[in-house]
């Protein structure tokens, strides 16, 4: 069984699951720094939308946790600091903002209390992010598990599970919840270039589940969809505009256009941290742009010549018209998906 905690808190440090180190070595980061979490979320130490939401809140409380208990004025600069720090990290993912959002109306809340109190309170509620976000995705579980046969044969991509969250995952936690409800679930994972997180993360996660999972390459989905060897498409999401367009890993797009083609319902899985009602649809959501390397190389190897341009986006949007549903922690959302956001989810 799955039963590691992606992040937690242990006197002082935020213990993080180093992913860049799985599938072969599980290794937990010991971490201090409010600046070390900037940097395990910029190197995808820990990724995953609600995961690097909840790294940032826990980033905050680091911030603040060792400052002298007599100086207001500094400990408000190092708190504030940090939050416009941790926002710089990754653009894309709406988690984040939306995390350190509840980590400075906390600050704000209790200013007035002594320092030391005000370290608690800012603690409290990043562990009440934690809790809240295993709940949600057992909620976005049972939600999901009803959209799917009692025989499921399910595509995902990346990685949207116990490993992306604080624990059970979205996509992920739909399959598990499908799957404590009696459902026989059979997984295709696509590897997920150029950082293979549907190869090292979800086939490990689903592996220690004990789930049928078969690795495909991200070129073999036309494939597997032509051959009636899936019947769902599940996919997590960084970002979700007010109309329903959703920012994915890199391929998701490539996923939706397939399984609209193929009649294969494509479901998103996501919390309601993850929509940005603020944006009316996806042009407006920032993608970022990583490092050339990722694609020159794979580890330390080098795949392609060291002088070629290459183009690495980190994410695509998947327009709402491909999308079956919405699955969140308030129900499924169905198009037309304007109006189901505007009536779930709250800004």
């Amino acid at each position: 069984m799955f039963d590691y905690d992606t992040i937690s808190w242990n006197d002082g440090r935020v213990l993080l699951i180093d992913q860049t180190r799985l599938p072969n070595d599980l290794v937990a980061l010991a971490i201090s720094d409010y600046r070390a979490i900037v940097r395990a979320i910029q190197t995808m130490q820990v990724r995953g939308a609600p995961a690097i939401g909840l790294a940032a809140a826990f980033g905050v409380v680091l911030a603040v946790w060792r400052l002298d208990e007599v100086d207001r004025a500094g400990f408000i600069e190092t708190a504030n600091t940090a939050i416009d720090e941790i926002k710089k990290s990754r653009p894309t993912a709406k988690n984040t903002f939306w995390a350190l959002e509840q980590m400075r109306r906390v600050l704000s809340k209790n200013l007035n209390l002594p320092l030391r109190e005000v370290k608690q309170a800012l603690l409290q509620e990043a562990q009440r992010l934690l809790n809240e976000d295993v709940e949600r995705c057992k909620r976005i579980g049972r939600f999901g598990a009803e959209l799917l046969p009692n025989r499921a044969f399910v595509l995902t991509h990346c990685n949207a599970g116990a490993l992306a969250t604080g624990g059970y995952g979205t996509a992920l936690g739909v399959l598990r919840s499908a799957r404590e409800s009696g459902k026989k679930v059979q997984v295709y994972a696509c590897e997920t270039r150029p950082l293979l997180q549907g190869a090292r993360l979800t086939a490990f996660e689903l592996l220690e589940d004990e789930f049928d999972v078969t690795l495909i390459t991200d070129s073999m989905a036309a494939l597997v969809m032509r051959e009636q060897k899936v019947n769902a498409v599940i996919v997590g999401a960084d970002r979700i505009a007010a109309n329903g367009d959703v920012a994915n890993k890199i391929g998701t797009y490539s996923l939706a256009v397939l399984a609209h083609h193929h009649e294969i319902p494509f479901y998103v899985a996501a919390p309601s941290s993850t929509f940005d009602v603020d944006l009316p649809d996806g042009s407006a959501i920032p993608i970022e742009e990583r490092n050339a390397d990722e694609v020159r190389s794979f580890g330390q190897q080098l795949i392609a010549p060291a002088d070629v341009q290459v183009y690495n986006p980190a994410f695509d949007v998947t327009p709402h018209r491909l999308i079956s549903a919405l699955i969140t922690e308030n129900g499924v959302l169905l198009p037309p998906f304007d109006r189901a956001i505007a009536d779930k989810i709250k800004s």
